[in-house]
């Protein structure tokens, strides 16, 4: 086949199930594994996708998404074009295992699908049981963007890997899929335990954490005044693919020291 992925989260999926010899071209934004992405030929940013050069590729397949709002015309165009297509917007860890269902039955990797679930699955399984032997529930602030504040809420995936972590997302209570603030005020009421900046697009060694502690009042959260912020790597934790795992692991070494 040739495949086209125009999202990054959907590339990690295909990588997963073992299909990136057949995919020809990328989104500006797919970056992970290095190593394959980095030889493919680029369509533009995800939300702005060249559709008469991805036409060109002559793809038997292409994986959209409705992750990000504004990506909705991608879609429109594929479909004006005629160009075969499935859609990803994966919310839950229960929708990522159907994504990756739905991609497989498309491929032809089935087997390989049910391989990929179950592995997530133990993985899954393991956090969880050492995560409920912890007495405390630390309170998660996930910083998406600084400038208005952006958080994800209840409906969207960091919801249940800060439980499954043994945690809670201070915004848990949100419905949708983020929280938008033009002032820090709720964010410093809720009085969150942990910090976690992932700023999709940025170059986490281009965070200066200093601009982040010393905001107006945020000395009154738990999280500055322990030194408890960290920045994550974006890929781990805010693309619905299969590396979400590896987030969920690495947030329970984080919050538990083991």
């Amino acid at each position: 086949m040739r495949i086209i992925s125009i999202c990054p989260s959907n590339t990690e999926i295909l990588h997963a199930l073992g299909l990136m010899n057949q995919v020809v071209a990328l989104d500006d934004y797919s970056d992970w594994p290095p190593h394959e992405t980095s030889k493919l030929p680029r369509l533009g940013p995800d939300l702005n996708i060249n559709m008469d050069q991805l036409e060109s590729y002559e793809p038997d397949l292409v994986v959209a998404s409705l992750s990000v709002p504004g990506m909705e015309k991608n879609i429109e165009r594929l479909q004006e074009r005629g160009i075969p297509h499935v859609v990803l917007n994966p919310k839950t860890i229960e929708e990522i295992y159907n994504d990756i269902n739905l991609v497989s039955a498309h491929t032809g990797t089935e087997k390989k699908a049910s391989e990929v679930i179950s592995s997530l699955q133990e993985r899954l399984e393991h956090v969880k049981e050492k995560a409920a032997k912890r007495t405390s529930t630390p309170r998660l602030y996930w910083e998406w963007w600084p400038r208005p504040f952006i958080s994800p809420a209840g409906g969207t995936w960091l919801t249940p890997i800060s439980e499954l972590a043994g945690a809670v997302n201070i915004f848990h209570d949100k419905p949708g899929d983020s929280v938008v603030y033009q002032t820090a005020e709720e964010i410093i009421n809720r009085q969150p335990d942990y910090i976690f900046v992932v700023w999709p697009g940025v170059d986490p060694r281009k965070i200066n954490l200093a601009t982040v502690r010393n905001r107006d009042g945020w000395e009154q959260i738990p999280a500055i005044r322990n030194n408890r912020i960290y920045v994550l790597e974006e890929g781990l934790y805010c693309r619905p693919s299969p590396r979400l795992f590896d987030g969920l692991e690495q947030l329970f070494q984080l919050l538990h020291g083991e």
